[in-house]
């Protein structure tokens, strides 16, 4: 049988090693199936997709978490805020606990409790439990303001 030869003089047959040929050369050659690159590039493009869905999950979760400190940050200075402008008819002293209240259109700190007034309630609405740190900044433990939120 004569050797069929391209143009540039190389052989349109397999020469080379039987183990080795791109086609099965007898019948126990083990079948060589076409690849479907569609399916390779769905596939691929599948996982890709996945991966970037699990990405833009945490990366929502962070900016959630983010935006969340961002408010209990606005809290405390809108709270911060109302202490300063607040009635104080005493020297805070640094890790105390104090109380602000509304009475009257005016905010006021007090050193008793919501819980502390007995019959006599002095206020009219308690906004928030604070306490004064070392840096002169006020730490919110409880407030209506934040349970409303």
């Amino acid at each position: 049988m004569k050797e069929l030869e391209n143009s540039d003089n190389t052989s349109l047959y397999y020469t080379g090693d039987s183990a080795f040929a791109p086609v099965p050369m007898h019948i126990g050659s083990p079948p060589i199936k076409p690849i479907d690159k569609g399916l390779i590039k769905a596939n691929a493009y599948e996982a890709m997709r996945h991966h970037a869905n699990q990405q833009v999950g945490m990366l929502r979760k962070q900016a959630e978490l983010l935006m969340e400190q961002v408010r209990e940050i606005e809290k405390r200075v809108d709270i911060s805020r109302q202490i300063y402008e607040s009635d104080i008819r005493f020297v805070p002293e640094v890790g105390n606990t104090y109380y602000l209240y509304e009475h009257n259109g005016m905010h006021k700190l007090s050193m008793i409790g919501p819980n502390e007034w007995g019959r006599s309630k002095k206020f009219d609405n308690y906004i928030a439990t604070v306490k004064l740190l070392a840096d002169k900044t006020w730490d919110v433990i409880d407030s209506v303001a934040i349970k409303n939120a």
